[in-house]
């Protein structure tokens, strides 16, 4: 009997030390395939304004009727976030916060937009989301101005006035990565990318990059 207990002892450790290098087979995989993966980034439509131009300003109104300045050097040298929002898009909900936080973070100027005659539908949304303290202009003409044809979409627009990215932002990483093409210089995280991988196909050919 105790010959029994102590091989079937012996055999369940033996089973925790292969499932134990087995965890740690799989989370180095893990590992590896995140390096592998590449930053998903905003997605860039190819129409409208592009990214590198230099933005003219123009006038529109908010919910509240003041006036408001999209396009064109900075009011105060900070770079605009504009993030086009509805009250019936779920994703766009959801993005407010972290376009809220990111804002004040980066020190961006946010301005949110939409469109539609149901205002006091947006009144309602800017009130439940507890946007009140930013421009919520309501405009076909500011959507047309930068093909917009899907929402949760948004344009960053450096203090010198130049379109720095842009794209459709369906999650917190495509609007972070916005701000990290304005730093880096790059259009999109997609070119990126492609510079990364060019690089890594000329070094393992011994190539200067």
């Amino acid at each position: 009997m105790t010959d029994a207990l102590l091989i079937s002892n012996a055999v369940l450790w033996c089973v925790v030390i292969v499932l134990a290098l087995v965890v740690l087979a799989l989370a180095r995989q893990v590992g590896v395939l995140h390096e592998r993966v590449s930053p998903a980034g905003a997605l860039m439509p190819t129409t409208g304004p592009k990214v590198g131009e230099r933005t003219q300003p123009a006038a529109y109104r908010d919910l509240s009727g003041a006036e408001v300045s999209v396009g064109g050097p900075g009011p105060d040298g900070r770079a605009t976030l504009v993030l086009w929002v509805s009250p019936t898009c779920p994703v766009c909900k959801a993005l407010v916060p972290t376009a809220l936080s990111m804002a004040q973070a980066e020190r961006l100027r946010l301005v949110f937009a939409s469109d539609g005659d149901k205002l006091e539908q947006h009144r309602a949304y800017v009130r439940d989301l507890r946007i009140d303290a930013y421009p919520y202009v309501v405009s076909q003409a500011l959507g047309l101005s930068y093909a917009v044809s899907k929402l949760p979409f948004a344009i960053l627009i450096g203090g010198d006035g130049v379109l720095k990215s842009k794209g459709l932002v369906n999650t917190r990483e495509h609007l972070e990565s916005l701000v990290e093409s304005m730093r880096s210089g790059i259009r999109s995280l997609q070119e990126f990318a492609g510079i990364a991988d060019r690089q890594e196909e000329a070094a393992l050919k011994g190539q200067p990059t």
